[in-house]
């Protein structure tokens, strides 16, 4: 069964476009080197940019675990530790999901 979870995080302000370019790398080498990983969306709240939701589904939960110990991973959540002002990771159940090819 599918592993789905939302990350909520609020980014410090002052290191947001750092942390931008970070997220931006380990979901691109994700999607590129780990065939578990299905989606990966991080999305800025529009009337407050610091803080991020991160929509993510894994084939399974092996696949997410997986993913948590990749080298990609790890180097971005060293990055990242003192950008993140707070995290919270919210289990999900997909219910209906679609997508269009692009």
């Amino acid at each position: 069964m599918q592993y789905v979870q939302i990350a909520e995080l609020e980014i410090d302000s002052a290191v947001l476009e750092d942390y931008k370019a970070a997220v931006t790398e380990q979901i691109e080498t994700a999607i590129r080197e780990e065939p578990g990983v299905l989606v990966l969306y991080a999305v800025a709240d529009k009337n407050n940019p610091t803080r991020i939701t991160v929509f993510e589904i894994y084939a399974d939960l092996g696949a997410y675990q997986t993913h948590l110990e990749t080298s990609h991973f790890t180097k971005y959540k060293a990055t990242v530790k003192n950008m993140v002002k707070s995290l919270k990771l919210v289990q999900m159940v997909p219910l209906a999901l679609g997508a269009k090819a692009r």
